[in-house]
């Protein structure tokens, strides 16, 4: 076997069968390091979804893995997995600048949690991918640092604010990638790129060391090529962590016992009858229509249910976010870490945090500034921001009564497939409108998961089948999905990703 044949056999592994074959001897983290690297290298001219790479840094945690296993010890099933990691959780080995010129250059003192999860898991960082600044956006077209593109097709976006995560592991540059999900930022980008993203409950996975955007809705998640691989990724970063005092102390959700488990028979499964109509694709409808009955199928009872708050949802989103977003981005002053401009000695600090926000912030992080400090000014903190917290509790209340009648929600997970690259930049209400089907989820603090369904037969770009289920129940999203993903397989004879452009 030729060095190209192999590593194009090393990069088309499953996370899992990778982990194995390293356990076995059969490759070592090295070897598969470098196929990815090189790969990397290979397309990522073309896709831009990393911001930073450290092949030196990357292969010594290659190295060490392989030699902790010569000394018998005992790792995990992703070690010596590779992984991109978004660039909005801290590194002490690389740059964190959230895409942001306000954070360029910026190296942390200390590693999140969940890198540090990863580090433990023998997992190797091959580098930071490309997202919206601070996670606000759509369509990773707000990177201050350049847009990211679609796999699928090189003119469209890959999704958002987790675009370049997305975009990697479609690329085949990863086997897997993190993500942060605020109002659907990873389940979005897994749709339109053909791949599995969950977002785990609030508080499931740890938000130390995560550079804030809305701390009430921010959660990190995996982006995976299969249902049990990102069930793997899961179960290595989550977990009670007591630097996170919003993070939950229970045990983590069996979610790769349910991935292997891939069984609907007799589940209740809930069809959202808000999430269809004007607005939606018809063939992201028509791929829906068919996932459903493809479920049902198997052995699902389907019955539609009816969430009436779901309408109101984007704007109690849209209020929430950004008043959160302006109290956390209220500590890039230029006082004490990144960017700070014209400090020469004769300007106010006020002058040289203004000077600074102009110059570092970019349009989209501004909107959403000044929108929510307008929300939380006074005499309209009631007015808006206290309204959008009553609709959130009306819209978990939707959420605890539909569970009542059915085992997981189901919808499309975006209302259209990838849109081309600047389509929507000058029209802010269309960009919001991606997340329509996901912020509800957030708002109530579920679990979630995005799988593909198919391709829509009008562009021929992927689909996806979003999966809902109550807090704490993630494990019922990956049973579900693994379900769904055998039996498309199945049925189609290959994986969606075998007919992308840029499948090795």
């Amino acid at each position: 076997m030729s060095s190209a044949e192999e590593r194009a056999g090393i990069i088309r592994l499953s996370a899992a069968e990778i982990g194995a074959a390293v356990k076995a001897g059969t490759y070592s983290a090295v070897q598969v390091t470098e196929a990815f690297l090189d790969r990397a290298a290979e397309v990522d001219g073309d896709i831009s979804a990393f911001l930073h790479i450290d092949r030196e840094t990357a292969l010594a945690q290659a190295r060490s893995v392989d030699t902790r296993l010569a000394a018998g010890a005992e790792l995990g099933p992703l070690a010596g997995v590779p992984v991109a990691h978004k660039d909005v959780f801290t590194t002490v080995d690389m740059p964190t600048t959230a895409a942001s010129k306000i954070l360029e250059g910026w190296r942390p003192p200390y590693d999140a949690t969940v890198t540090a999860r990863l580090r433990e898991a023998g997992m190797v960082i091959l580098g930071k991918t490309n997202m919206d600044e601070f996670a606000m956006g759509s369509s990773t077209e707000n990177s201050a640092y350049g847009v990211t593109r679609n796999p699928w097709d090189l003119s469209r976006i890959p999704g958002g604010s987790s675009g370049g995560s997305s975009a990697a592991v479609a690329a085949f540059e990863a086997p897997l990638a993190t993500g942060t999900d605020t109002g659907g930022s990873i389940r979005q980008p897994a749709a339109v790129c053909g791949l599995v993203g969950a977002k785990p409950t609030y508080g499931g996975s740890s938000r130390y060391g995560l550079i804030a955007f809305a701390s009430s809705l921010d959660t990190p998640g995996p982006f995976a090529r299969n249902v049990l691989d990102a069930a793997l990724l899961h179960e290595a970063f989550s977990g009670h962590d007591p630097h996170d005092s919003t993070s939950i102390d229970a045990p983590v959700p069996a979610v790769v016992e349910a991935a292997r488990r891939a069984d609907v028979e007799g589940m209740r499964i809930g069809v959202v009858k808000e999430f269809a109509g004007d607005g939606y694709q018809p063939g992201v409808l028509q791929r829906f229509q068919e996932a459903v009955e493809l479920l049902e199928s198997l052995g699902a009872k389907v019955v539609e249910v009816s969430c009436p708050s779901f309408d109101t949802a984007l704007a109690a989103y849209y209020l929430i976010a950004p008043s959160e977003c302006s109290s956390n981005l209220a500590r890039f002053d230029a006082m004490r870490y990144g960017l700070r401009v014209d400090d020469d000695g004769t300007r106010s600090a006020e002058d040289v945090m203004s000077l600074t926000r102009a110059q570092g912030f970019g349009p989209e992080v501004k909107r959403r500034i000044i929108l929510g400090t307008y929300a939380l000014s006074s005499g309209y903190y009631d007015a808006y921001y206290g309204s959008a917290q009553q609709v959130r509790t009306l819209i978990k209340r939707d959420f605890d009564a539909a569970f009542q009648d059915v085992d997981v929600l189901v919808s499309p997970t975006a209302p259209t497939t990838a849109f081309p690259l600047g389509e929507r930049a000058d029209d802010p209400m269309a960009m919001y409108l991606a997340d329509l089907c996901t912020i509800p989820t957030n708002l109530a603090g579920n679990a979630a998961l995005s799988v593909p369904c198919g391709l829509a037969p009008e562009d021929g770009l992927p689909v996806g089948l979003q999966i809902m289920a109550p807090a704490l129940a993630d494990d019922r999203t990956y049973r579900v999905g693994a379900a769904f993903e055998a039996a498309l397989r199945s049925k189609n004879g290959a994986d969606l990703l075998d007919s992308s452009p840029y499948a090795p």
